[in-house]
Formats: structure tokens, C-alpha cells, sequence
């Protein structure tokens, strides 16, 4: 055990924050799940608290593991994982299993488990990206020869992306701009882009009518028209009762395990955990968790200045902007500040493939964080030695 904290190196404050939502994860996940034991699991509540354990266990594992490999490997990795998410997220529209209308998953033959693609693309195209961009700094201010060769990547992702999960590729087409933006990309680049992004959805919706194909566009504008209007009458149910838990949970909130919107609240466990959470532990519990993802992009945010090269830089800050911005969409949905979506809260909802990825995400910023930390160590004793050397020319001297 000595041992294995000895090796375990990178920024002290982003353990901190990840063991703490991980503990928030077990508490609210345990407590959210109490319907879904008793409906699927005849009462067995301990399941989906083993079985959330489990999952963070092998999450922290992952992140041990992940920070320990030098990061510059990651960049070699990054090829790799692009290619090999364009055919999956094919796989996934022609062949993925349908859950809610959406095919976003895949079923993984024989331990019969699922994982969404979407996932591995998120984590791929952010390597792929952060690696151009160090690679194509001194051309970035080129359109064909600095610009197009990051962005057409993004852009072939979102557009596979779309199709079953319009607000995970919005999602990450933003934060991705934001990358760019951070990487020195001129504004009317990044200007331009954003302006066909936004032809091509209109575009998206109108073929869909025209074809009659409308795939999930019903859904979509069903969301953002009761979230435009605000027409109570026709509130989203579970928009009403994450209001209800809200306004239930005052400042301190009802104490652990003591919700009752869990009960009627569809998804309390996952896409409306943020809910459940301010319903239990009340407004202070909400800014704790809000506060946590804020600390994260802030210590993101040192290692990119620290960090000496390039890809390790847009590397840390850029993980850091897609899990800050899933967070913020995910409260902001709960809290009736943005339209539905089906994204999850990382290291607090309850489920398998995202905890994965976003643990393998924070493993690859603390690998980043673990090297800045070893440069500055060595610095500091360098340092110390010329000190210690100037001392005794000088005692030599006298």
C-alpha cells in the first residue's frame, strides 16, 4: 500500500476532487436506485450499489494505471483511436442496439454488456485534435494547410454522432472550438465553422421532414419548444419533478437517502442525479459539486500553463473543457436552464462506459500533471545544487 501511494504522483487537489464525487456517486447512486431494486432486482438494493462500486473501483484503477504512462505516448495513441472510432460509430447507426428511440450502443457479445461509441470518439478525437494543433502551430494561421486538417476530423465525428445524440455531438463540436480558440486558431476560422455547423443542422432538420425520416428531430423539437415556450402545461414530466425536488431540498436538504422525487423522478440515478442530490444534501450539497468541476478546470487550467510542451498542454486543458462542459450541461438541464438532454453528470452518475472513459480521461490529464511535477522537481533540485555549489565557492574563497 506504501508502495502504491509512493507511485501515485500528478495533482494532489484532482485525486482529491475525484475521490470526493466518487463518493458523492456511491451515496446518491445508492439512494436514487431504490425504485429501479425494487422493480428490477425484487427489493435487492445493495445491486446497483455493489455493482456503481465496482465500476468506481475499476474507474480509479484505470486512472492509477493511465497516469503512470508517460503522456507523450498518448499522442501515438490518438491516430489509432480516431480511426478506429470512425467504423464504430458506423457500426453503431447501422447496427447498435436501440435504447429510447436512439441507437447509441453496442452490445458486446458473450459478458452481454453495452457501451456507447460515442465515448470512445469523445476521448480519441481530443487526443487527435490536441496533437495537430501542437504539431501545426507555426502554420495554424493557414486555412488548408493549419486549419482544415483539425476541424474535418471533428466534423466527421459530430456527423456520426448526430444522428442518435444531437446534444453529445453540439457538445462536443464546442468544446472542441473552444480547443481550437485556446490553440491560437483565428477567430474567423473558428467563426465560420460555427456558422455551417448551424446550416447544417436547419439543413439535418429539413431533410429529415422532406424525406419523412425524421429520425429522432420530433424528439429534438418536442425539447426545445416546451423548453422556449415554457408552457406548463406541456413541462416535460420529468422537468416537473426535478423542479419538485429542487424547491423540496431548501439549503441543507433532507439528509441522505431521504428523497421522495427519487420515486417518480424518471432516471434519478443518472441524467437527473444532479436533482436528487440537491433534493438529499440541499443548496449546499449543489454548489460542493458545482464548486468540485470548477477546482478541476481551474488546476487544468496551472497544468497548462506549467506544462512545458505543446501537446501536453491542449491535452490537459482540453479534457478538462469536455468534462467541465458535460457537468455544467448536465446541472444546467437539471435546474431547467437548458433543454433535455441525455447527458450524464461524470464521476457521479450511475453507469459503466462513461465512468470508464471519463477515468481515463482524468488518468491522461494526471499523466500530464505527473511530468510537469517531475520537470519541476528536477528544476528545484538543479537549483538547490547550484546554491549549495555558489556556497562553498564562496566559503572557499573567504
Amino acid at each position: 500500500m506504501n508502495n502504491l501511494l509512493y507511485r501515485t504522483k500528478g495533482d494532489k487537489v484532482i485525486w482529491t476532487i475525484v475521490i470526493f464525487l466518487s463518493l458523492v456517486s456511491l451515496l446518491a447512486v445508492y439512494s436514487a436506485t431504490g425504485s429501479l431494486a425494487y422493480r428490477e432486482r425484487g427489493g435487492h438494493t445493495e445491486y446497483y450499489l455493489l455493482k456503481q462500486l465496482s465500476v468506481l473501483v475499476m474507474g480509479l484503477l484505470i486512472i492509477y494505471f493511465a497516469h503512470r504512462v508517460n503522456y507523450t505516448i498518448y499522442s501515438r495513441v490518438a491516430q489509432v483511436g480516431f480511426l478506429i472510432s470512425i467504423p464504430l460509430l458506423v457500426y453503431t447507426l447501422a447496427f447498435g442496439s436501440h435504447i429510447n428511440d436512439a441507437s447509441r450502443w453496442i452490445r458486446l457479445p458473450i459478458i452481454n454488456l453495452t457501451f456507447q461509441t460515442s465515448d470512445v470518439a469523445k476521448l480519441a478525437i481530443f487526443m487527435y485534435v490536441s496533437r495537430q494543433l501542437s504539431r501545426k502551430q507555426h502554420i495554424i494561421d493557414d486555412f488548408k494547410k493549419g486549419f482544415l486538417p483539425i476541424i474535418v476530423p471533428v466534423g466527421v465525428i459530430c456527423l456520426l454522432i448526430m444522428p442518435a445524440n444531437m446534444s453529445t455531438a453540439l457538445l462536443l463540436g464546442a468544446s472542441c472550438m473552444l480547443l481550437c480558440f485556446i490553440g491560437r486558431v483565428p477567430i474567423r476560422f473558428l467563426a465560420a465553422m460555427i456558422a455551417a455547423g448551424m446550416v447544417l443542422v436547419v439543413m439535418m432538420f429539413m431533410l429529415a421532414k422532406l424525406t419523412g425520416k425524421e429520425m429522432r428531430t420530433k424528439t429534438w423539437q418536442k425539447r426545445i419548444d416546451s423548453f422556449l415556450h415554457d408552457d406548463h402545461t406541456e413541462t416535460p414530466y420529468q422537468v416537473q419533478q426535478a423542479n419538485i425536488a429542487i424547491a423540496g431540498g431548501g439549503f441543507l436538504g433532507k439528509g441522505p437517502g431521504n428523497s421522495t422525487q427519487r420515486n417518480f423522478l424518471p432516471h434519478a440515478y443518472s441524467d437527473y442525479i444532479y436533482a436528487t442530490i440537491i433534493e438529499e444534501y440541499g443548496m449546499v450539497g449543489a454548489f460542493l459539486i458545482l464548486a468540485s468541476y470548477m477546482l478541476l478546470l481551474l488546476r487544468c487550467i496551472r497544468i497548462y500553463r506549467k506544462c512545458p510542451y505543446a501537446f501536453g498542454a491542449f491535452l490537459a486543458v482540453g479534457l478538462s473543457v469536455t468534462l467541465v462542459i458535460q457537468a455544467l450541461t448536465n446541472m444546467a438541464v437539471n435546474v431547467h436552464l437548458f433543454p433535455v438532454t441525455g447527458v450524464t453528470l461524470p464521476m457521479v452518475s450511475m453507469g459503466g462506459s462513461s465512468v470508464i472513459f471519463t477515468s481515463l480521461a482524468i488518468g491522461i490529464i494526471l499523466s500530464v500533471a505527473r511530468n510537469v511535477e517531475e520537470m519541476e522537481g528536477k528544476q528545484a533540485e538543479k537549483e538547490r545544487l547550484e546554491r549549495v555549489m555558489a556556497a562553498r565557492e564562496d566559503q572557499a574563497i573567504a
